[in-house]
């Protein structure tokens, strides 16, 4: 029997042919993530904008993108990251551009990557970051879809969730890996998976992103102690009250 990880990965390879073919033109310069994490003197903050998910259902189906995106960084994000999957998180890649034009910190594209016409695409539509996850990708595909990545200038977070995705996604030398606390083949959360990870591997050389689970600034000095530089935030900001309090709550010194 499949995961929902596999599910998700057979509709993207249904969903390639849909997407537009011919050269690409970068006519702006991405804003980097990685200078983000690497410069700020807190915890770097990423906040997600996500209608629904697998696990939980509908997150706020009613969400204006752009809407959600200027709280954030009006309430100091550090970048905003955009689900576009549509089948499974009821996102669309407009919601990339909405945010991208109303936001000046680096706009994440969150979404399963397995072709670099995705990435292209990504980019066409305001992307400075785009998600690869290890899980999804051969290590063949991973290193190239990377590269691909690299020489449009966009940053690339690469996903991880155990050591043997750790040890994978290190042989291609990334500045951005992102611990997931979520395992996407049961999509049980548990943020202890970063500090397993971390306790072995902080020194590694990448910049190291919590992703998933963090709900209080408890568990944001949880992950700040095991080593992390940034946090990836979802389901939190998107059902807080007020996300400029709750942002400002994650965001403890590093």
């Amino acid at each position: 029997m499949g995961t929902i990880l596999d599910e998700i990965i057979a509709q993207k390879k249904v969903e390639l042919d849909t997407l537009p073919e011919g050269p690409l033109k970068v006519d702006r310069k991405p804003v980097s993530l990685a200078e983000k994490l690497r410069f700020s003197s807190t915890m770097a903050v990423i906040s997600e904008v996500k209608r629904a998910s697998p696990s939980k259902g509908d997150i706020n189906q009613a969400v204006d993108p752009a809407e959600q995106a200027a709280k954030y960084a009006g309430g100091g994000a550090d970048a905003v990251s955009v689900l576009t999957d549509q089948k499974f998180f009821s996102g669309t890649m407009e919601d990339l551009g909405l945010v991208k034009r109303i936001v000046d910190v680096p706009v994440l594209n969150k979404d399963f990557i397995i072709d670099a016409r995705q990435i292209d695409n990504a980019c066409r539509h305001g992307a400075d970051v785009i998600l690869l996850i290890v899980a999804a990708l051969d290590d063949a595909s991973l290193k190239a879809l990377y590269n691909h990545a690299e020489s449009l200038g966009l940053d690339v977070l690469v996903e991880v969730h155990d050591e043997t995705e750790m040890e994978r996604a290190l042989r291609i030398e990334p500045e951005i890996i992102g611990i997931n606390n979520r395992d996407l083949k049961t999509f049980t959360v548990d943020i202890a998976n970063t500090e397993k990870l971390l306790g072995k591997y902080r020194d590694s050389g990448p910049l190291f992103i919590a992703e998933s689970g963090i709900r209080t600034r408890a568990d944001a000095l949880r992950m700040q102690r095991a080593g992390a530089r940034g946090l990836l935030v979802g389901e939190t900001l998107m059902t807080a009250d007020d996300p400029a309090g709750k942002i400002e709550e994650l965001k403890v010194t590093v």
